[in-house]
């Protein structure tokens, strides 16, 4: 048996494809210290700076600083100044690496390929028994990385942009309707929902006993604890209240039995109301999703998504690069008729199912 030939020159382009991955897996641990340490922040609107000075500003180490500076530059996640040695962070930089308020912040997002890769060992057995990793059972750092990577996202749209652009929602909630938000993780979305409907009452469900905690927690600092409220509880069992909004935020594709969540929905909505479906976004078909923002989804799915839809019986893995028709689809079993994009982001689909 002969050897294929090997075209050399393919050969170099994908070995510098591999290792320039492999620089920013590196890059992602820097960019995650940057952030803990206050490095960024430091350097925000503050002009250059030595290694020297970032140091005294930041009470750190200067030899470390000065490597860490230097793997910032190579990677161009700052300025460097050869005249005088100093490093400067851009404005653009500052609002994805600094400013913990920006919808492009990103530091918080390297928590999950960390927990990834704390849970290895789970995710090399769940491929040879074919069994699922429930959400709960991840790393810690899963569920905060994940929480606070959204979170700024759904603060820069879903008032502003998301709800709008259902049909007649925002005058509902403007008016007063009970509100519930399936898989509301840490409470971010239902949050921002209260802050900005104060005549509508919201409750958040889950089914992650510290992600409730947690949710509670954030609803008591934002001020909306007296129209919000966390239960434990799933997709399947949480109380009817007959829900002008029922939302769904970047969750069904994790669920075993997204068909039987839609199901439910359809029960416990009001006549007139509305089922908001946020899902990470996607084609549907694999070669129109082969893509740097797919990467990471299907990525995400097959250690994340896949897992845990598998661990509540797997009835339907839909990953988390599903895409709009296999979603239509799951409506369309559990009843709705009615179900359209009402919006669309780099990263999300929105989506409005009615009866």
């Amino acid at each position: 048996m002969t050897s294929p030939a090997i075209d050399q020159t393919k050969l170099e382009a994908f070995v510098a494809q591999a290792v320039g991955d492999l620089s920013s897996a590196y890059g992602g641990i820097m960019i995650s210290l940057g952030n803990k340490l206050g490095l960024y922040k430091a350097m925000a609107g503050a002009g250059p700076l030595s290694a020297k000075e970032l140091a005294t500003r930041t009470g750190c180490a200067e030899r470390y600083v000065s490597e860490w500076l230097n793997a910032q530059a190579a990677g161009g996640y700052v300025g460097y100044h050869a005249v005088n040695d100093t490093y400067e962070l851009s404005p653009e930089q500052a609002l994805v690496l600094a400013d913990e308020e920006s919808p492009v912040f990103i530091p918080h997002a390297w928590q999950v390929p960390a927990s990834m890769w704390f849970d290895e060992e789970r995710t090399l057995e769940a491929f040879r028994t074919g069994q699922g990793v429930a959400w709960g059972d991840h790393d810690s750092r899963l569920q905060c990385g994940v929480a606070a990577f959204y979170r700024n996202g759904y603060r820069a749209s879903l008032v502003a942009e998301w709800l709008p652009a259902l049909e007649g929602v925002v005058q509902q909630l403007e008016a007063g309707i009970s509100v519930a938000d399936v898989g509301c993780g840490h409470g971010h979305s239902t949050v921002l929902m209260a802050q900005a409907f104060p005549r509508s009452r919201f409750h958040g469900f889950d089914a992650h006993p510290a992600s409730i905690e947690a949710a509670r927690r954030n609803a008591a600092a934002a001020g909306v604890a007296d129209r919000v409220s966390f239960s434990i509880a799933r997709a399947v069992d949480y109380p009817d209240r007959q829900y002008g909004l029922i939302c769904f935020f970047d969750c069904l594709h994790d669920m075993g039995d997204p068909v039987a969540a839609a199901r439910y929905a359809e029960q416990v909505l009001a006549p007139e109301g509305t089922v908001m479906l946020v899902e990470p976004y996607a084609q549907d078909k694999v070669e129109n999703n082969l893509s740097v923002v797919s990467r990471m989804y299907y990525s995400a799915s097959t250690t994340i998504c896949c897992a845990h839809a598998i661990s509540e019986g797997g009835h339907l893995v839909l990953g988390a690069q599903a895409g709009e028709a296999r979603l239509a689809d799951v409506f369309r079993k559990a009843g709705f008729t009615h179900f359209r994009r009402a919006a669309e982001t780099p990263f999300n689909l929105i989506l409005e199912a009615r009866r």
